[in-house]
């Protein structure tokens, strides 16, 4: 990336809490973009049984979980970056994350 990606949203991880965040954005039209980090999923693509999921009352398992959000996250709109993030700056505005391809900038203005 030779020059900067300007966001409204910008969501480190993608994980459950991260696909979360990003589908909602993308439904506020936000536009966001999901850096997915070195562990696409997070931990639930790890994780058998899992019990405290809400909405649903039975067990279900993790990976599955995790197919069905990276299966919704283009429906709706999200952009998702394969990167992983190194540094985060919030002392200036707007933010600036660097990443191992580049640098991001938000929020966009």
């Amino acid at each position: 990336m030779t020059h900067p990606i300007h966001a409204k949203v910008l969501i480190i991880g993608s994980g459950p809490a991260g696909y979360t965040a990003a589908i909602y954005a993308a439904r506020a039209m936000l536009d966001p973009i999901l850096i997915q980090g070195i562990a696409p999923g997070g931990q639930l693509t790890v994780t058998t049984d899992v019990e405290n999921y809400p909405g649903f009352a039975d067990v279900i398992q993790g990976p599955w979980l995790m197919e069905q959000m990276e299966k919704q996250r283009p429906i709706v709109g999200t952009k998702l970056v394969p990167d992983h993030v190194n540094k985060v700056d919030l002392a200036r505005r707007p933010f600036h994350i660097e990443s191992d391809s580049g640098q991001f900038i938000w929020p966009r203005r």
